[in-house]
């Protein structure tokens, strides 16, 4: 066992915790499974990197890996991956911008 935070051999324990809580396991998967489905209005190209840009804003490195590989699948190029990671960021540095004007309310108060 590895004293690393990341580590790929994690995803072994996925096995595990399917056991250990089958019906939560079971859910999860099925929620995995509507960014990887085929083409739906968003075609799969773009729901890998909308999933991808999700990844980059809750850092899983789990989950970046595993969309990185699967955009570049779909057809994603490097640019578009780059992109993404760049939208990801505005919309985090928004967020954070946005709950500083909620400060500044609550500072009034």
């Amino acid at each position: 066992m590895s004293d690393h935070y990341h580590d790929a051999g994690d995803m072994l324990l996925l096995k595990e915790m399917g056991k250990l809580a089958p019906i939560e396991f079971k859910a999860w998967v099925a929620l995995q499974n509507i960014v990887g489905r085929e083409d739906g209005a968003i075609p799969r190209k773009y729901r890998e990197l909308i999933a991808l840009g999700v990844a980059f804003t809750t850092q899983c490195p789990y989950c970046i890996e595993a969309h990185t590989k699967a955009a570049k699948a779909a057809g994603a190029s490097r640019e578009e991956i780059t992109e993404s990671s760049m939208i990801a960021g505005a919309l985090r540095a928004g967020g954070a911008v946005t709950h500083g004007a909620m400060a500044l309310k609550f500072y009034e108060k």
